[in-house]
């Protein structure tokens, strides 16, 4: 066998069975041979966001891969990369390289060299008896510590050469939890605190954490928010939810973050991002997070604990338990009833937008249709970058665990459809759904022909304004005397084009019978774009006077 008979026998080994790809890389079928999938992408980002969604949405647990040709393709790649480190989502990406004869003659494209400041690891198999070698290490990196993407290079001539036998042991998940003595402290302030507040990350997602959060955040009654690419890690209808960090948060995120005096922070590194909400100033922190370099990065924590999310939630219930009692604190009614309030005036000030049946379709009644449609239980929703992303994140309630994918530290336009058939071949028996806008359509609407291809039968509801929302106050001129931000198309009509079911929605009370049409032509294994007529709305939730 070659070097690239070795890598797929080591990705096989690793339980890997699909690999997204763009567009000849001899991995392709080197992996065909061993039974792993190969999907042929349409472009080289697209094919990275669908590992990227695959791996979120199997916690980590199974790992996405993608594989590039040299030049071109390890080129192309960079913007999937950087949008996976951003976001730290686990994903092996797997280039071909240039032969070792004139690897460093430019300006030939190193990958191990120019992916280092975007990824975990960048590791380039320098002689092909190092191949078992270096996926070992790969995987070891992208199962263990702080999530992010691995790069393994593959230089064509090194990966050609032949190889009597390997041996490959599959990686292992390491997890460490801080010192019980320290758990106990950060109990204690919490217990001790006037105003605490949870603030929960993917990182409680990827330790499969969900329900130890809720059981700590019960038996302390202690409030929480969720990040962006944390929420679903908590029931929005909980009594104790009060919604997602994102920019345009529910009323009680301010109301909260504002308020409080003690924030435990679990499973978010704390990065400060545009998108999201900043932790005011004056907060006793406890920050707990499996990267010891993620403490201290941008807040000043008082307490740190570095360790898996569910094995410091654990040890964080026992010393509730300790402190308090087994059954913990009884339910604070009057804290049920004040977040309730805050959530009723809240979808009061929004209920004209919400129920709004005008035309143009205001876009938030096709985040209350999609809300009012779906089995939350039973669904995965996302949403792209800009508008959508306001608008959908603060209404939609997620219920389970993964049932959302959200995002936004980086904002690429168009990452939601392969997203979306990352996801569907991660869980193929849920309702798969993203929310986007036309321009982020444009971005990678001809993926829509892959999920075609591939059977992998995902909805898409494209919300067309035909122009760049927001934009007119933003370079009003450019606006006013050239249209520099409008666009137009017919999405439906692309996506017939490709294969797909294409649905029109043109008044606000089709909305819900497009989205069941969706629902049950997705059953018989078609992929679905939905096109809705809507007007530009630039109006978000936001509260900055109670932070």
């Amino acid at each position: 066998m070659n070097g690239f008979d070795v890598v797929a026998q080591c990705l096989a080994a690793e339980g890997v069975e699909w690999m997204a790809c763009f567009p000849a890389n001899p991995l392709i079928e080197a992996a065909a041979k061993v039974g792993i999938r190969p999907i042929v992408f349409r472009q080289e980002r697209g094919g990275i966001n669908a590992a990227d969604g695959f791996s979120r949405q199997m916690a980590g647990e199974k790992i996405g891969v993608f594989a590039a040709q040299d030049g071109p393709g390890v080129e192309n790649s960079f913007g999937g990369i950087a949008q996976a480190w951003g976001e730290a989502v686990p994903l092996l990406f797997l280039p071909q390289g240039y032969a070792k004869t004139n690897y460093d003659v430019a300006p030939n494209f190193s990958a191990r060299d120019s992916y280092k400041t975007i990824s975990k690891l960048a590791l380039s198999i320098d002689g092909v008896e190092q191949t078992s070698r270096q996926m070992r290490r790969a995987f070891h990196a992208l199962r263990n510590d702080r999530p992010g993407p691995v790069v393994v290079e593959m230089p064509r001539d090194v990966m050609q050469s032949q190889v009597a036998e390997h041996h490959y042991q599959p990686s292992q998940r390491f997890t460490s939890s801080p010192s019980y003595a320290s758990v106990k402290e950060a109990v204690s302030q919490l217990l001790a605190a006037k105003r605490p507040v949870i603030w929960a990350g993917q990182g409680v997602l990827y330790a499969q954490a969900c329900a130890e959060l809720r059981r700590f955040a019960e038996l302390c009654q202690i409030p929480v928010i969720t990040t962006m690419q944390g929420k679903s890690v908590f029931p929005d209808a909980h009594p104790l939810s009060l919604g997602s960090a994102n920019r345009t948060a529910p009323k009680a995120v301010y109301k909260w973050l504002g308020e409080s005096d003690t924030v435990f922070a679990i499973g978010s590194g704390l990065t400060k991002t545009s998108f999201g909400q900043d932790i005011p100033a004056g907060k006793f922190l406890i920050h707990s997070t499996v990267s010891v370099d993620d403490i201290n990065k941008d807040y000043q924590a008082d307490i740190g604990l570095v360790g898996d999310a569910k094995l410091v939630l654990e040890s964080a219930i026992e010393a509730v338990q300790e402190l308090v009692g087994e059954e913990g604190r009884s339910a604070d009614q009057s804290l049920h009833e004040e977040i309730e309030q805050c959530r009723r005036e809240w979808l009061a000030e929004w209920a004209s937008d919400l129920n709004d049946d005008s035309s143009p379709i205001n876009p938030y009644r096709v985040v209350a249709g999609i809300s009012r449609v779906l089995d939350h239980a039973n669904s995965v929703v996302t949403h792209d970058a800009g508008s959508p992303r306001d608008q959908i994140m603060p209404f939609y309630p997620a219920t389970v665990p993964h049932g959302y994918i959200g995002w936004g530290k980086t904002t690429h336009l168009g990452y939601g459809i392969p997203l979306m058939i990352g996801a569907k071949l991660a869980d193929p028996d849920k309702f798969c759904l993203n929310l986007m806008g036309d321009l982020a359509f444009g971005h990678t609407g001809t993926e829509i022909e892959t999920a075609v291809r591939a059977e992998v039968p995902i909805t898409t509801v494209v919300i067309n304004n035909k122009t760049m929302g927001g934009y007119d106050e933003k370079m009003p001129v450019a606006m006013e005397k050239y249209g520099a931000g409008n666009q137009g198309g017919d999405y439906a009509g692309m996506a017939q084009a490709m294969g797909a079911s294409a649905l029109r929605v043109k008044k606000a009370q089709e909305i819900e019978p497009a989205l069941a049409e969706a629902q049950r032509l997705n059953s018989e294994g078609q992929v679905v774009v939905i096109e809705v007529a809507t007007r530009q709305h630039t109006h978000f939730s936001q509260y900055p006077d109670l932070l």
